[in-house]
């Protein structure tokens, strides 16, 4: 799911926040499994949140365009 450099970074993010936020070590081992977890658990709703942020936009587009193609009509006689 992610790549090998953003993997490492989140795992050291996650071993971070439980060092100074919980004053717990995380070993690497944990830290992996619990960056699994989360992702299988948490990731999907996270994924369809921003789709359907994504959808938002684009709906807003549209009609951002179908406005300006009504006003470059022509009326018909």
């Amino acid at each position: 799911m992610f790549e090998k450099q953003q993997r490492e970074q989140i795992i050291r993010d996650l071993q971070h926040y439980f060092s100074d936020e919980l004053e717990h070590e995380l070993e690497q081992f944990d830290a992996e499994f619990l960056l699994d977890f989360i992702v299988k658990k948490m990731g999907p709703a996270f994924y369809n949140k921003g789709l359907e942020d994504a959808k938002q936009v684009f709906e807003r587009r549209v009609l951002d365009i179908t406005d300006e193609l009504y006003e470059i009509e022509m009326p018909v006689d």
